[in-house]
């Protein structure tokens, strides 16, 4: 068990959507030195920018969530972009925190690096079984190759990095715009700007087929924190619920809490996405204890509200 009060941090990222929930649950946990990375002062994409950062924090542990990234809009938008920030920043945040002598290297992957037709419920050791569904399969290989980074670390320096695969997060904080939002924030903003306007229709992607697991942002936060004090493992582990849930009922449940009676329209010509996302979650109880612990209608409330007190809806 990790003494979170003599140890320092650094987290990456550490002001964005999932970072700043983790920022938070360090310090639940007693943590009095952390430094956070923000974008805006540390571009991580430029080596001389990540060596002054490691040099300067000399952290004992780092705990990596800067990403470039977005929903599937986005990743079609910006293929290449997404697969270079994401590896680079990872590759040399890595070498310099081994360089700098951290005792730990906390990678977030992504649910995305998984084969488009992976069995359901994902198990970890089918990572490998097969190319990844085409919309993001390049942030997703990007993630995948810090996992291949971490386990050859291991092996030649002995420096313990562990790898963390969350499923879709949701949440108060997430990004609504909508060149880059995820589906639960990019759906909130449809329903209640469409009843804002007394819309009669949303348009959704696709056909509403696909299925989705969704893990509240503050249970993330506790399973990063729980593994960076308790697990050492070399192999990834998944966080998520270990539930799914269809796309066309998402948005039927999203309309209901928000409010929104129009007609739902789907377009078609946009793209599904993997057709079916649901992990087995049993790992991250087994190594350390994790298991997410809030409701997913509780959640959308939650985030609904955060969204009319903060977006203007």
């Amino acid at each position: 068990m990790t003494d979170f009060a003599s140890k320092r941090f650094l987290v990456t990222g550490g002001a964005g959507f999932l970072g700043s929930h983790v920022v938070r649950a360090l310090e639940a946990r007693g943590a009095k030195s952390i430094i956070v990375s923000r974008r805006a002062h540390d571009d991580l994409t430029r080596e001389v920018n990540v060596e002054c950062l490691l040099t300067g924090a000399k952290p004992d542990i780092v705990i990596h969530l800067a990403a470039a990234l977005g929903g599937i809009g986005a990743n079609m938008a910006n293929p290449g972009g997404f697969f270079y920030e994401n590896l680079v920043m990872g590759v040399m945040t890595m070498e310099y925190a081994r360089r700098a002598g951290a005792e730990k290297f906390v990678g977030v992957g992504t649910v995305c690096s998984y084969p488009k037709h992976t069995p359901v419920p994902f198990k970890e050791e089918d990572l490998w079984n097969g190319y990844p569904e085409e919309s993001n399969a390049p942030y997703g290989l990007a993630k995948k190759m810090l996992l291949v980074q971490g386990q050859a670390y291991r092996r030649q320096y002995g420096f313990h990095v562990i790898h963390l695969l969350p499923v879709n997060l949701y949440g108060p904080g997430g990004d609504v715009s909508p060149e880059s939002s995820h589906v639960i924030p990019a759906l909130v903003r449809k329903c209640l700007e469409a009843v804002g306007r007394g819309a009669p229709e949303i348009v959704c992607w696709g056909d509403g087929s696909p299925t989705r697991e969704f893990l509240y942002v503050e249970d993330c936060a506790e399973g990063f924190v729980m593994a960076a004090a308790e697990f050492y493992g070399p192999e990834p582990v998944n966080l998520g619920t270990g539930k799914e849930i269809s796309i066309k009922d998402l948005v039927t449940l999203i309309a209901e809490l928000t409010g929104f009676s129009g007609r739902v329209a789907w377009d078609t010509s946009r793209p599904n996405g993997q057709p079916r996302r649901c992990l087995d979650t049993a790992r991250a109880w087994e190594r350390f204890g994790f298991r997410a612990k809030t409701g997913f209608r509780e959640g959308l409330q939650r985030t609904i509200e955060w969204y009319r007190q903060h977006c203007g809806a």
